[in-house]
């Protein structure tokens, strides 16, 4: 544990340091572009913070490799070295497309020689666990599809929400959480050193995330751009290909001393990548509702609007930082769950804790649709919202109070035909102009 907490504090460190360089050198290159209709900033940001991510990444990868037990991995297996070659490519093509713009189906063909030049190098499903019939052997081509699939879509959901202040570099940070207690799991409880390259990537994955998100919480100072994005969906595919079909059950069994037991310790993972799915299970919906969106309208799945979900929760009402914060609070609450359910044996106990901290999360969500007003001796100490104010409309002056209180009442058309014929007051008022 103490090598994979140093590379992790190494990739956090070198990533925030670079940052800041980083975002000089954007602002230095134009990679500012304006603001567009469907963005949330008012004034424009640099980009290009995938630069300081990589650097980190490339940081956390060196001391590992330098490191008594997590070095021999890049012995033994070519999962490190596949990793960062398609990492590569997504860094490369994620900066053109910060600094000029790339095409939508150029980037999906770039996204799908990163992962096939992966897949190549060995980090591709050889097998698929399937409930109380074991694993499933599938052929290269079979395997191939499943690992490109996965990771064209890790790729575009973690772009996809990648539109708020923080928002995508703390959901998959969550997720690289919930993601490296599973697989340490695997690895330290099991001795099952296949799930060693996804403790390793997880972990500098969680490095990454944690480094630039100084940066870039609201008011962010730097956007991570696609070259941030791309590589943090592409790191989450490699983690999650590079764990699956390599667990054999009999291991675990040897240690649990019952098959039983062994399904239930296999829960996540027995449905083919259940739980790297389910970790951004937030950003996979997002995804699957802006295709159905745009197809259903006649406009390319890859158009970009203002439909997200977290543009949603603006709209509802909640403020910037709120809106993060809940979509923090559901990719954790998946995430975590899913993990629980493979640890307890108390399945009760984890949906009644689930069941629990949903309503928790639904009444949030709702709170601005009811703003309770605090009690007059506390309002000094809540935020302004909840404060209870009298509007300058509500204040009227004796004189004009009843005036108003009539015209309020009355319709458009009725206001139009009053103001043609004129009141009785104005009338009066002309009289006594002309006799004075």
């Amino acid at each position: 544990m103490r090598e994979y907490l140093l590379v992790l504090v190494v990739t956090a460190a070198v990533t925030y340091l670079l940052t800041g360089p980083v975002r000089k050198f954007a602002i230095l290159a134009g990679a500012m572009p304006p603001v567009r209709a469907r963005d949330v900033h008012r004034e424009p940001t640099p980009r290009l913070g995938g630069i300081a991510m990589f650097g980190g990444l490339c940081a956390g990868l060196l001391v590992a490799s330098q490191l008594t037990n997590l070095g021999r991995l890049f012995i033994q297996s070519a999962d490190v070295k596949a990793l960062l070659s398609g990492a590569g490519i997504m860094f490369v093509l994620g900066v053109l497309d910060d600094k000029w713009g790339v095409d939508a189906l150029v980037k999906l063909g770039g996204q799908m020689i990163a992962a096939g030049l992966m897949v190549w190098q060995g980090v591709t499903v050889i097998s698929i666990p399937v409930p109380g019939y074991g694993s499933v052997a599938v052929t290269p081509t079979q395997g191939m599809i499943i690992s490109v699939a996965l990771v064209v879509v890790m790729v575009n959901a973690v772009n996809f929400i990648d539109g708020l202040d923080g928002l995508a570099a703390g959901m998959v940070c969550i997720a690289a959480v919930a993601f490296f207690l599973y697989s340490y799991r695997l690895w330290y409880g099991y001795g099952i050193n296949d799930a060693a390259p996804a403790v390793l990537f997880s972990a500098v994955l969680i490095g990454m995330c944690l480094g630039f998100l100084p940066h870039n919480l609201h008011p962010a100072r730097i956007f991570m751009g696609d070259s941030g994005s791309m590589m943090l969906g592409l790191m989450l595919a490699v983690a999650a290909i590079s764990i699956t079909g390599r667990v054999d059950p009999d291991l675990i069994t040897a240690e649990t001393g019952s098959k039983t037991a062994t399904v239930h310790a296999l829960v996540p993972i027995y449905i083919p990548l259940l739980l790297p799915l389910t970790v951004i299970a937030l950003p996979l919906a997002d995804l699957l509702l802006a295709v159905v969106r745009r197809t259903w309208a006649g406009k390319s799945p890859f158009a970009a609007d203002k439909q997200h979900l977290h543009h949603r929760l603006l709209e509802v009402g909640h403020s910037h930082s709120r809106a993060v914060l809940i979509m923090y609070f559901w990719a954790a609450l998946i995430a975590f769950g899913t993990v629980a359910v493979s640890i307890t044996n108390t399945a009760r106990t984890v949906v009644l804790t689930f069941s629990g901290l949903c309503l928790v999360g639904i009444v949030v969500l709702l709170m601005p649709r009811f703003r309770p007003h605090a009690p007059r001796a506390v309002q000094a100490f809540v935020p302004p919202r909840y404060r209870k104010t009298v509007s300058p409309a509500a204040v009227r002056t004796p004189a004009e109070s009843p005036v108003a209180a009539d015209l309020a009442e009355l319709s458009a058309e009725d206001r139009e035909l009053l103001g043609r014929l004129g009141t009785g007051a104005s009338a009066v008022g002309g009289r006594r102009d002309g006799k004075s």
